[in-house]
């Protein structure tokens, strides 16, 4: 909630576009895995966008959800201070995406921070939060609480082996992907900067 007058024009039609995106039902869902991720304690939001971005803006309870995916004592985020310093808890909020990218969020899935701190992109932050969701059901390690329809599970690498005497066959035959030599000759071709001769 910058100190922003209100936009006008094309910039004003880009953020009605960008709003458009964010979506009610998959807020609840979000608040339903966070509360129950960091142990149920925590007071729910009233639903809306502005109520989600308050609610997540001072980056403490993002801090609590990806500290709770790990094992007790190596939690990513060590210090959670409780501060009303502007500058501090876009820190904190950085330090969450920081985690969420070590802990398997692709790059192109996160946020920046001034999405969440301005409100500008909300519907970027509920992509990370289910990316996030996503990486944590399917590393399947015991750290994940909620339901597990709430979230799709990654697609896994599916690593092939083969013997050495598969690897020795294929390495006689030639690929139809690099063409054939079949039927090919140099019959009618005429030499290189030679007048071409039209019959």
């Amino acid at each position: 909630m910058a100190n922003r007058g209100p936009s006008y024009g094309l910039s004003k039609e880009v953020q009605e576009k960008i709003e458009l995106k964010y979506n009610l039902d998959l807020e609840a869902r979000l608040l339903d895995w966070i509360v129950a991720q960091c142990g149920g304690n925590l007071e729910r939001p009233q639903p809306g966008r502005q109520n989600f971005q308050t609610w997540l803006m001072d980056g403490t309870i993002l801090c609590r959800l990806i500290n709770s995916l790990y094992p007790r004592g190596k939690e990513p985020i060590k210090k959670i201070p409780e501060t009303q310093m502007a500058f501090k808890q876009m820190e904190k909020i950085s330090q969450f995406l920081q985690a969420a990218e070590v802990y398997g969020v692709i790059t192109t899935d996160i946020f920046q921070t001034v999405d969440l701190w301005e409100g500008k992109d909300m519907a970027a932050v509920q992509r990370t939060l289910m990316a996030l969701g996503s990486v944590a059901l399917t590393k399947d390690d015991g750290h994940y609480r909620g339901d597990r329809d709430w979230f799709h599970r990654k697609a896994q690498g599916y690593r092939r082996e083969f013997s050495e005497d598969q690897l020795r066959q294929g390495q006689s035959l030639i690929g139809l992907q690099m063409g054939s030599n079949r039927g090919a000759s140099q019959s009618g071709m005429t030499g290189y900067g030679s007048h071409r001769q039209i019959m």
